[in-house]
């Protein structure tokens, strides 16, 4: 299939799984950074209100995780670090715990973590706590944002999607 460029209106008026296929193929072929931000925001569109258990939901999700191991810009990864957050990707934590720790890209770094501390992923503090010790002072600032804010919102339950604050 060959890459088709919709604009976003364009693309969003398409069946969900044309929409999918358009997006992750972007995602997979396009040397264009700002064209793969653009499939990452829409594909994650797709996953919006639906269960963690429906099929759309998985499928999204795991090319997020993929454009969060694989793509080569911070900025494309930042956006697929929110959008993990932003649709409460919760079994995607380990990819946002391995890219705020290991990434090259500071902005990469910073959104993993941030993502965790938005998402309340509580369990992974421990982790979180090593970014403290890392080369860039953003990196350390948002660790140390994130277990503040999880010390503040420890007792008022699981994150939802709708109630980031």
């Amino acid at each position: 299939m060959a890459i088709q460029i919709f604009d976003e209106a364009n693309l969003r008026k398409l069946p969900d799984e044309e929409r999918f296929s358009i997006c992750k193929e972007t995602l997979e072929t396009e040397k264009d950074e700002s064209k793969r931000w653009d499939a990452v925001w829409l594909i994650g569109e797709l996953a919006e209100d639906k269960d963690q258990n429906d099929p759309m939901f998985v499928k999204v999700s795991d090319v997020i995780e993929w454009v969060i191991k694989n793509d080569n810009n911070g900025v494309v990864i930042h956006e697929a670090c929110f959008q993990v957050a932003a649709r409460n990707m919760r079994s995607k934590i380990p990819a946002l715990v391995d890219a705020g720790l290991h990434h090259t890209s500071v902005l990469a770094k910073h959104e993993a973590i941030e993502a965790l501390g938005l998402m309340r992923a509580f369990e992974a503090e421990p982790l979180i706590s090593k970014a403290l010790n890392d080369s860039s002072i953003d990196v350390r600032e948002t660790a140390q944002f994130v277990i503040k804010r999880f010390e503040r919102l420890r007792s008022q339950g699981e994150y939802k999607p709708y109630n980031i604050l």
